[in-house]
Formats: C-alpha cells, structure tokens, sequence
C-alpha cells in the first residue's frame, strides 16, 4: 500500500485531542507530509496546523486526505461521508485507519470510481499471515507495553527507535498500528487480523534479522484492558521481545473507555513477564517511560525520579526528558 503524499489531516468533530490521536501522530512525526487540517463544527482537537478545506488543500498540493481519528470500534460517522465525497471530488485520495472499509459505503466508492481516486484502508491489507510458532529467531526485539490504552507505547518506540540509532545501535521501528503505519510506511494493523493469526503476524512484522540489530515494536492495547488485551497478548507471544519497557500516564485513575482501575507499573512489570516467558524466557524489563505532558515541569521530574528509585530502572518521559537513559541501560543489559 503506498498512500499518497502530502496529507490533508482531517479531524472530524472528535471530542477530545486522544480520539484525534492518529492525525496528531503523523503531524509530530512527519509535519514535512501535512499541509493542513479538516475540522468539522464542534471539533474540540487541534493539530495547530492550518484550518483548511478540501479545495485549498488540493491547491497546496495534497494528495491524500487522511481520516485523522481513533475512536471506539474504528466506526465512520455518516456524516463524515460528504465530506470524504468532496475530498474525492477535489482530486484527493483518501486513506483511513478506521475499521469502517471506505469501499463498502455506496456513496464513496461511486465517488473514487467517477474521479479515478484511491481509497486506502491501512487497516486491512491482502497480507497471508500464518499461525504464530513461537519459534526463537535472530535478531534482538524491544516491545513497549502500557498501563492502559493510549499512553504512549507508540511514541515511546519511535523516541526509542531514534535514540539508539544515534547511539549507533542498528535499529529498525516496526509499526503494529494503522498511525505507525502511516509513519513508517510499512506495518500491519493487528487489531484487524483475525484472532488465530495475531501472533503470526506480529511475527511477520518482526522478522529474523541480524543477531545484533534491534526491532522496536509498537505496543497495542494492554494486558488489563478488558476490550484489548487479547490483541496484546498476541503481539506479546509473536514479537518474541527481548526487552520491554513499561509505558504510563500518571494522571489515570480508569482505563480508558471502561470501567476497570489501572494496575500498578509492577503488576504490568509482572504479568508481561509471566505471559512473555512462553516465546522468550529471557524476557527482561529495562524502564519506565511516562508520558507527563499533565504535569508541570517539577512535578514530573520528581515524579520520574520516584519512579527510577522505587523500580531500580531508569525513568523518562522520552518527549519531555530523552530516552537516552533508556538505551544506556539497554544496551549495559545486552552488551
């Protein structure tokens, strides 16, 4: 799948800045891709780029409008359909993350059909994924797991993946998201492979490299999310992590979305071990990274802090602080 650039970002009448996750993702990755963003009346995310509307963004020169939005289900709203038809109508591609098949709304399709536009589902792809086999394959794999949906598993590996290349470690950022899809250009979406073949595909995501170079896998879900931690557990089993690296918002008191208290950062310390140790008995923790963007400045360096001395492992917000401290600990642990 190669889905056209620059983007056009557009963000619906999302409810808050998380449910606009996938476009925010692309624009901190790749703001050289995006050109500006689509906004519907009662829109409470902002990207802070350029409002815009679809005409204007084909004249700057967009080529696909991407459908910005993460949201329960992967659901489109029938009243985003117009405006993907204008999109179309413009002369944009348009690509979505969301489960919701572009194709499969008559309205659309036609559209695409009558003005020669593409329609990209990254969450579906005509990949073959076989069974996981837990086999021990080479190549070193670090998994960042979370406390709970949407706490920065995503970033945190990409912070990751940069910071040990430029420590000089070979290393190689693999997407299991529809936005880290859109940021690499390569990956798979395993919340939309069947059940029996998550593994498998985790596996076909991380394949057998070099025996020194790393693959920092993007974490989905977590093992105490009642809706998703079977998808977990399948990247878990099939990524085969080497190490992994716990990942928080402390300002949680809920899972998102349910009702269920967070777990502790220990018993997530726990449970990943436990389950990881089926394909990887050697599976080791090797930090915390917390996303304190809810704190200010002092609070949250002394809430890192607290963290490293309670854990006896390094601490960071890898946006705010580095992940140097991180890489420095794994590769002491892999040396």
């Amino acid at each position: 799948m190669e889905v056209a650039k620059p983007y056009l970002l557009f963000l619906g009448d999302v409810h808050d800045q998380l449910a606009a996750k996938t476009a925010q993702g692309i624009i901190d990755w790749r703001p050289d891709w995006c050109v500006g963003q689509l906004r519907l009346k009662g829109c409470k995310a902002d990207c802070k780029i350029d409002d815009i509307n679809t005409t204007e963004a084909a004249a700057r020169g967009a080529k696909t409008m991407v459908v910005g939005v993460a949201n329960a289900g992967g659901v489109l709203p029938e009243h985003w359909i117009s405006v993907i038809v204008e999109a179309l109508e413009a002369g944009l591609d348009v690509a979505t993350g969301l489960h919701t098949r572009l194709g499969s709304i008559p309205e659309i399709a036609e559209a695409a059909k009558q003005h020669g536009r593409q329609l990209h589902d990254v969450r579906y792809t005509d990949q073959k994924f076989d069974t996981g086999k837990g086999s021990k394959r080479p190549g070193l794999r670090l998994l960042t797991v979370g406390t709970d949906c949407s706490v920065g598993k995503k970033y945190t590996a990409l912070a990751l993946d940069q910071e040990m290349r430029a420590q000089g470690l070979n290393s190689t950022f693999c997407a299991t998201g529809q936005t880290g899809v859109f940021i690499s250009g390569r990956g798979i979406s395993l919340d939309a492979v069947i059940a029996d073949f998550i593994s498998g595909a985790a596996e076909w995501v991380t394949p057998a490299t070099d025996p020194d170079a790393w693959q920092v896998v993007e974490g989905q879900g977590s093992l105490f999310h009642p809706s998703f931690a079977g998808v977990t557990l399948g990247l878990l089993h099939g990524s085969q992590p080497d190490a992994f690296v716990v990942c928080h918002e402390p300002t949680r008191t809920h899972m998102r979305g349910v009702e269920h208290q967070l777990p502790t950062i220990q018993q997530v310390m726990d449970r990943v071990s436990l389950e990881g140790h089926l394909t990887n008995p050697e599976i080791l923790c090797v930090g915390i990274c917390v996303n304190t963007s809810a704190l200010e400045e002092d609070e949250a360096n002394n809430y890192l802090r607290f963290l490293s001395e309670e854990y006896s492992l390094p601490a960071v917000d890898p946006i705010r602080t580095g992940a140097g401290a991180v890489v420095e600990e794994l590769k002491k642990q892999f040396a």
